[in-house]
Order: C-alpha cells, then structure tokens, then sequence
C-alpha cells in the first residue's frame, strides 16, 4: 500500500496537482515523516496533509515542516488558500494548524469513515493575505530540510 502511494507522486508532481516531501533528521537522515499538497490549479488553492512517526510526536516536526511548505505554497506556487482538516479526537493536529495561524472554520459531522467507525473533522484554512509570519518564521537546528525547496526547515 505504501509502494502504490508513493509511486502516485511523481505523477502528481508532473501534473502540477501535489508536491510531497520527506521530513527527516539532519544529522542521520532517519525519516521522522512526510507532508505535502494536494493541488487544485483552478481555483488556486491547496490542501495540506501530512504524518509523523509516533516515535517523533510533539516535538514540533509538523508544525516546522508545515511552516517551510505553508510559504513554498503561498510565495512558489502562488496559492490563494491552503486549507487542512483532522480528525476531532486528534486535538493536537489543531494545535498545529492554530501554531501555523491557520482560522479554525467549522467541524464536518461525520464526514469521513476510519477503520468502519464514522468520524467528526476540523477544517481549518489560511490565506495568502494571512501569512505574513510564515516567511520570517523562526526554525531550530537538527531537522533536515524538508527538500532542497524547503531548506529553510532546520528543526
């Protein structure tokens, strides 16, 4: 299943509907997760995914990886909106949407369907109007770059 994920990439890239980048150490080049957009070209807007490993949640991998692809959407790609959803029992996914001053727009009841159970989703958005912080955000050393188009991401 991975296999088949990955290779849909290329692809997608090709046509101008995604980019998806790895999130790995600097040091050991040990993969930590992956993030990425789904492109809409029509109507000049994104949508946000990503994962990290277990072993590497809450130490602010997702919220700097999504910060270096937040400004390559808005000054690369020139994007008018990038929006992101989760699942509501997935408070800290939020918390990451809200660090990357993301508005929280509502909640889909029940709008997607996860291992047979029916789940609630958070939808939250930015525009491209709304990320003046993104551009000048602060990252740490240790991460590496998310791609060399995202070498701003240092964590």
């Amino acid at each position: 299943m991975a296999e088949e994920w990955i290779g849909t990439h290329t692809d997608m890239f090709a046509k101008g509907e995604g980019v998806s980048f790895a999130i790995t150490l600097r040091e050991t080049k040990k993969l930590v997760g992956s993030i990425g957009l789904e492109i809409s070209k029509e109507h000049s807007r994104a949508e946000l995914g990503y994962w990290i490993g277990k072993l590497f949640w809450g130490q602010g991998f997702a919220t700097e990886a999504a910060r270096a692809l937040l400004h390559h959407g808005f000054q690369v790609l020139n994007l008018h909106r990038i929006y992101a959803h989760h699942l509501t029992r997935n408070p800290a996914s939020g918390r990451v949407m809200a660090k990357l001053g993301m508005s929280h727009e509502g909640k889909l009841r029940q709008h997607m369907m996860k291992w047979d159970v029916f789940e609630d989703v958070e939808v939250w958005g930015v525009l491209r109007g709304d990320t003046s912080h993104i551009a000048s955000a602060d990252f740490s050393p240790g991460v590496d770059s998310v791609s060399s188009r995202l070498n701003d991401c240092k964590h």
